[in-house]
């Protein structure tokens, strides 16, 4: 199911450029504003307690240098696709020039964030309640790593469509055939499974806590700049507002619904 979700992701943002032909900005300017928020709020209410709830105090520091490494991975990154991640599309004058630079740096982003949802889960719970906790300690912990992965992979959906049609828009405006640019989204749509696979693996699957952080720092530096990007007329921004609104009511929403699963 994570692996069909996260390309199905990637296939609605095609059929959506093809099928709509979305030409109005500020209506894609908003659903990444509702992804943004979204993206914040459940790295406040789900990943970070995650990461940093029943560990050793002294271990706070080492996840905490994690995050930083996610937060200036992601500049590092962003550098390289432009800033596509929040929705800036960018206009090559050479036809049909491939984005070399640009591809790099969304795949690697792509990939990074679909790694602890290979890693987490029930094992993971299980590896923490056998170390530090009781057995119903052990057996909370366990629904809450469920929850977290839940809004991780909700997170990444809602996040990759909308850059997914900006990605795939530009490709098409810069004059590039459609089966080329198809295969280029289909690179950039195969890195988040790729990267939950390899995160499967028992060698990187045991770094589960270490590359959530990582994907924290990510989305903070992702969501806030999203959030805090001004746009001129006071109407787009009031329109804004409740999308950002709205991304905040559903993930708090998911919370409630998984503090009360019954």
């Amino acid at each position: 199911m994570t692996i069909g979700l996260l390309i199905g992701s990637v296939v609605a943002a095609v059929l959506t450029v093809v099928w709509l032909k979305p030409r109005d900005r500020n209506r894609l300017k908003l659903l990444i504003a509702f992804s943004g928020a979204y993206l914040l709020s459940i790295t406040a209410l789900h990943l970070l307690p995650e990461v940093f709830v029943k560990i050793d105090p002294s271990r706070g520091a080492y996840f905490g240098a994690f995050v930083l490494v996610g937060f200036f991975l992601q500049v590092m990154l962003e550098y390289l696709s432009g800033g596509i991640e929040h929705g800036h599309a960018h206009h090559d004058s050479k036809k049909d020039a491939l984005p070399i630079g640009l591809l790099v740096g969304l795949c690697l982003h792509a990939f990074l964030e679909g790694m602890p949802l290979g890693s987490g889960g029930e094992a993971h719970a299980g590896h923490d309640h056998s170390h530090d906790h009781g057995h119903a300690h052990g057996h909370g912990h366990s629904h809450g790593a469920e929850a977290s992965q839940s809004a991780l992979l909700w997170g990444i959906v809602l996040h990759k469509y909308p850059v997914a049609i900006v990605f795939f828009s530009m490709l098409l405006n810069n004059g590039m055939g459609k089966a080329k640019a198809l295969g280029l989204l289909a690179l950039f749509g195969a890195m988040a499974p790729l990267g939950t696979l390899l995160g499967g693996a028992e060698m990187i699957g045991q770094f589960h806590r270490e590359s959530l952080a990582i994907v924290i720092g990510i989305f903070l530096h992702v969501s806030t700049t999203i959030l805090f990007e001004s746009s001129e007329g006071h109407k787009f921004n009031a329109y804004k507002m409740l999308a950002i609104a709205a991304g905040l009511a559903l993930a708090g929403i998911g919370m409630m619904l998984h503090l009360h699963p019954h």
